[in-house]
């Protein structure tokens, strides 16, 4: 049984993740500890009141517990009395069971990756690209996007990806003085500090790095070295009297530059975590495209549980407001294009 089938009253047995841990103390003065259990339908809380001294450390946050214990509605909210709980050896774990993943397979999301790529034609955007993904291999295909507000679950960073690459390219069509080279490069490439900035689909959380430094940083700084190595800064060697914009080293450096931007400019705004403004036409698209990916996955989060005709909790990543689903609405639909429908844009 998932979390997500529990009710009132009945009996939980199984295996779940425990996505956070926390040692409290009752207005008795009793110790217990609260734990958030996870599998790949939901989270819900655990009260342990048997505390016993190290349970915090042995049911830390990241590990796979058994469970024996019973589902009780509290204040209008499911939660599990722990009756029993163990750690379960953390070897030959199938993790999907555990962690939810993206709507889309990640074969096809990586089929779609690897067209996006192959359609770049300016041979500089495409090498730069390549090399970033080349750094960041298996995490840019397997991480989260985010610890909890938006795809915040395996391969959530690669399908926001596509997802808005998938937008980029239909932008690109309406508005062609769009260059659609640096809009493709710059979605794979503008979240891609996020694999450093957060440990990983496993109960994600930030590291050091993220807590210090965030994913905008990180991404603008690995790939001013990712650049460097490739020679788009070899325009500062030159004697000054030769750097002018004509010289053909100053086209590498200026799309170097336009891909650092993109990362330090794709939240828009200073106060939403953005080091600049968008000074470009493709900064600035990109991101209108980030903010309503994010906004879309919010609200399909909001609406997972919400009848149609009723509304969603107010939503404080959306400025406090509340939701109304529409009868007319298509839940369930996954975002994006096809593989196919990618293809055929190509052509």
């Amino acid at each position: 049984m998932y979390i997500r089938e529990f009710a009132d009253g009945v009996r939980v047995e199984g295996q779940f993740l425990v996505a956070d841990s926390k040692k409290g103390v009752s207005a008795a003065g009793k110790a217990y500890l609260t734990l958030t259990l996870q599998d790949s339908s939901g989270q819900i809380e655990a009260k342990k009141w048997d505390y016993e001294e190290g349970d915090d450390e042995r049911y830390a946050k990241g590990i796979i517990v058994n469970i024996d214990g019973m589902a009780n509605a509290y204040k209008n909210t499911l939660q599990i009395k722990v009756f029993s709980i163990s750690p379960v050896v953390l070897e030959n774990i199938d993790w999907s069971r555990f962690v939810a993943s993206a709507p889309v397979a990640l074969p096809v999301l990586k089929e779609k990756l690897n067209g996006y790529v192959s359609s770049i034609s300016d041979p500089d955007v495409r090498s730069l690209v390549e090399a970033m993904l080349d750094l960041f291999g298996e995490k840019y295909l397997t991480h989260p996007a985010a610890v909890r507000n938006h795809h915040d679950y395996v391969s959530g960073l690669l399908y926001h990806s596509i997802t808005m690459a998938d937008m980029a390219a239909k932008v690109c069509r309406v508005y062609p003085s769009l260059n659609r080279d640096i809009m493709i490069g710059g979605v794979i490439v503008h979240d891609m500090g996020k694999t450093i900035e957060l440990s990983g689909a496993n109960a994600t959380a930030f590291t050091l790095e993220g807590k210090l430094l965030g994913h905008i940083a990180i991404g603008q700084a690995e790939l001013r070295a990712v650049a460097k190595k490739l020679g788009m800064f070899e325009f500062d060697s030159l004697p000054p009297a030769e750097q002018t914009i004509e010289h053909p080293l100053f086209r590498k450096k200026e799309i170097a530059i336009t891909f650092e931007h993109i990362i330090l400019s794709h939240h828009s705004k200073p106060e939403f975590g953005s080091a600049v403004t968008p000074l470009t036409r493709e900064a600035l698209v990109i991101a209108m495209i980030d903010d309503l990916d994010a906004k879309m996955m919010i609200l399909d989060k909001a609406f997972r549980d919400v009848p149609k005709g009723g509304s969603s909790a107010k939503l404080f990543n959306m400025d406090d407001r509340y939701f109304y689903l529409p009868t007319y609405s298509n839940e369930g639909a996954v975002a994006g294009t096809s593989v196919e429908e990618e293809q055929e844009d190509l052509k």
